[in-house]
């Protein structure tokens, strides 16, 4: 019996991995084509996230398109809010809003902004500077845990995020009070807004201090779904310590003259790099809807 239930336990697993991949070039693919469309920024911030946000919204979060605000969903927030475009192409694949509003990013009376914003269905707070976004999550856990909910929360923040003050305050606050019910993945892609984390303000060793600051830590790599998948199945990895995720990643992943570059963060696609970047990822820009 054993070796049957684990013949289909990986079925369900290549399964859930396939998917998770199909939803990461659908994030991927719409981010382009919103950020192409609104000539906003913040592409490659968007890129180098897209495999946690296809791996949180397929596999991991428990929430419901139908009741987005069930008292029983885990609490999602984006720190990084910059990358926003990102989650809404996740929402609307999950059916939280019809992906033709995905058409109105960035745009005059479009009900997307450029930065996350709570008043979209699934999105549970509205963030874009630095900073905010854990201490929020803290809150959430910490409210959790006083009364006695079961429900968890996850919050992604970027490198940057973890050069402001308020992150470690909130850091130190988690460990203190134990938030088992928290996790934190930081899309580690090592390139900020204006240069490269090295240069801008070093973090590591940045598990070690983690660890230091009472967090149970596991680093991995962010575009290997297996292991984002294990990585947030396995939380809480300690009792009494909140869960911290090192996703190293690589800003402006699947499109290649992107990866790794500064440039990213601000710029976007003309039309001819649109498509060039769509092909990139295998996408039939020729298709309906692209896929």
């Amino acid at each position: 019996m054993s070796g049957v239930s684990e013949t289909v336990r990986e079925t369900q697993q290549k399964k859930r991995l396939k998917a998770c991949r199909q939803m990461a070039t659908k994030i991927r693919a719409h981010c382009l084509r919103m950020t192409h469309r609104g000539r906003s920024g913040h592409i490659g911030s968007m890129l180098s996230m897209a495999d946690l946000a296809a791996v949180l919204y397929v596999s991991a979060l428990r929430v419901d398109p139908r009741e987005p605000r069930r008292p029983d969903r885990d609490r999602f927030v984006l720190s990084k809010g910059h990358g926003g475009a990102a989650i809404y192409a996740a929402l609307a694949e999950r059916g939280f809003f019809p992906t033709e509003w995905l058409h109105t990013y960035y745009l005059d009376d479009g009900r997307l902004s450029g930065h996350i914003s709570h008043h979209v269905p699934g999105v549970e707070f509205s963030t874009g500077s630095l900073g905010h976004g854990l201490p929020v999550a803290v809150g959430m856990a910490l409210a959790a845990q006083h009364d006695g909910r079961d429900h968890r929360v996850f919050c992604l923040l970027s490198d940057g995020d973890c050069n402001e003050g308020s992150t470690w305050e909130a850091i130190m606050i988690a460990a203190h009070h134990g938030l088992d019910n928290l996790t934190a993945i930081v899309d580690y892609n090592r390139v900020q807004a204006l240069g490269k984390v090295e240069d801008v303000l070093e973090l590591e060793p940045f598990a070690q201090k983690l660890e230091d600051f009472g967090w149970a830590v596991r680093s991995i790599n962010g575009h290997e779904y297996c292991e984002i998948d294990q990585a947030l199945r396995e939380v809480p990895y300690a009792l009494g310590r909140p869960s911290w995720i090192v996703a190293r990643t690589v800003k402006g992943k699947g499109v290649s003259w992107m990866e790794g570059t500064v440039d990213c963060h601000y710029g976007s696609v003309t039309d001819a790099e649109l498509e060039t970047a769509l092909k990139e990822l295998g996408v039939d820009t020729h298709a309906q809807n692209g896929f």
